[in-house]
């Protein structure tokens, strides 16, 4: 006699339960440029980056070491790193954010464009709570056989369309996002583990994120008293409590920036600031740069 089915409304005829973890992979931007000028410095923004130069020259700095680009490897940075970047033989200014460069097209000489310029294809994205605060980092992946297919693919259809991506298109991006990742290593991934009191409380801030929030309110939630969670949520995050709601706040404006038309004005408000002027000097605090800048989407 065959088992009946346990769980109908899953079609699952186990009893053993699994548990899975939600990454929820959002896009921000994929694009391939051609890059004449790429000075940045000390960018720190809330999203991951995926980078990759066809040809050599371009250079990744975090604090003391470089990371001179290969094109046989794919460079991982995760959110709030501060780093910087440069095309070694063209670098001319030592502070700010600079790019000389534009979108590679169907009409763009790929030939002459590898050997005067730096070819770059970079992806900005998120991954949701909790894995959008893993600790600061470059990650150096060696290209597989696989990935250097769909590093094709992408870029090749780049050079076709830029703006209205199909679904082929979406779910090989994805694919390849996630097949990157899973070549990182288990040391990113701690946040996963860390203390359920922090993760309530992280995922309440994510919820309410254009409230002001106290330490006692966010304390009482775990019915903590508020120094001895304070202390938790830095030993768990290895951030103040201040600044991690800071860093989600500039994170949520950096995602209306991007997806939305909101003025500067209107993000402040709807992230609950006293005025524009408090939220630009935090914006600029967090990410190095002002919400203006930000907003003329001139880096990668």
């Amino acid at each position: 006699m065959k088992e009946f089915i346990k769980k109908v409304e899953l079609g699952d005829p186990s009893t053993n339960k699994q548990n899975f973890i939600d990454i929820k992979l959002k896009l921000s931007c994929c694009r391939y440029w051609h890059l004449d000028l790429w000075d940045c410095y000390d960018m720190v923004f809330p999203f991951w980056r995926l980078y990759w130069n066809k040809n050599n020259g371009g250079e990744l700095i975090l604090q003391n070491e470089v990371y001179k680009m290969d094109p046989n490897f794919i460079y991982i940075i995760s959110p709030f790193t501060s780093f910087s970047t440069r095309l070694k033989k063209k670098y001319k200014y030592e502070s700010g954010i600079h790019v000389l460069g534009d979108q590679m097209t169907e009409r763009s000489n790929e030939s002459y464009y590898e050997q005067n310029s730096l070819l770059h294809f970079f992806i900005h994205f998120n991954l949701g709570s909790p894995f959008d605060n893993v600790f600061p980092g470059i990650f150096k992946i060696e290209l597989t056989d696989h990935l250097k297919e769909q590093l094709i693919y992408l870029t090749e259809r780049l050079m076709i369309e830029n703006q209205n991506f199909k679904l082929t298109f979406n779910l090989k991006l994805q694919a390849f996002i996630k097949e990157s990742l899973s070549n990182i290593g288990p040391e990113l991934w701690k946040t996963i583990n860390i203390d359920d009191r922090v993760l309530t409380v992280h995922r309440f801030i994510e919820s309410r994120i254009g409230e002001k929030l106290s330490n006692s309110e966010l304390a009482a939630i775990v019915n903590m008293a508020p120094n001895s969670f304070a202390r938790l949520f830095k030993d768990e995050m290895n951030i103040t409590l201040h600044n991690f709601i800071q860093n989600r706040k500039i994170a949520k404006a950096c995602e209306l920036f991007e997806h939305s038309n909101q003025t500067i004005e209107n993000a402040s408000d709807i992230l609950g600031f006293a005025d524009r002027f408090h939220f630009s000097r935090v914006f600029k605090e967090v990410t190095g740069i002002t919400p203006s800048a930000y907003k003329s989407g001139r880096y990668t």
